[in-house]
């Protein structure tokens, strides 16, 4: 894993138990093209990852939460006046929506970087709404979640989930 990785999700490492960056035993990476049918690519390569990994039982809740996170990537990262549903035009040097897995011998992670420096925000559960329960979602199929700023990035943050292996 490259060492620029590595200084990006930094600040994943805080919070979790003592672990050595440079053990993680599988790391994917997958650029999403800023529309929302990339939320389909995403669980599909989320899919085949887990596969590769022997992980498929895991598949259900991280998928579900690798599809909150890239849905809330892309709605967010939105800029302002671009419809829902179009392909938003990709600025020269911004950086795309992009999945990583990563893989412990305990635990995976799910991180998700987008061009937002807007703070995630989990709204109360409502049952009957359409939206608005995305990070109450991640929170509850995941054993945590957590989001940092880009470092050494005009703008941007990524919102991270993990779960404890099998």
């Amino acid at each position: 894993m490259g060492t620029k990785v590595l200084s990006m999700l930094q600040p994943l490492w805080q919070g979790f138990p003592p672990v050595d960056p440079l053990a993680i035993s599988g790391s994917v990476s997958y650029s999403l093209a800023p529309r929302y049918e990339s939320v389909r690519g995403a669980r599909q390569f989320t899919r085949e990852t887990l596969c590769r990994w022997e992980l498929e039982e895991i598949f259900d809740s991280v998928a579900l939460v690798v599809s909150e996170l890239v849905t809330n990537a892309l709605r967010h990262a939105e800029p302002v006046g671009a419809a829902v549903g179009y392909e938003r035009p990709h600025e020269p040097g911004e950086p795309p929506v992009r999945l990583h897995l990563m893989r412990w011998s305990s635990r995976l992670v799910c991180a998700v970087r987008d061009s937002s420096d807007a703070s995630p925000e989990s709204e109360p559960a409502d049952a009957g709404a359409e939206s608005g329960r995305g990070l109450f979602l991640v929170d509850s199929f995941s054993d945590g979640w957590g989001w940092h700023p880009l470092t050494g990035a005009p703008h941007g943050k990524i919102v991270w989930a993990q779960f404890r292996l099998p």
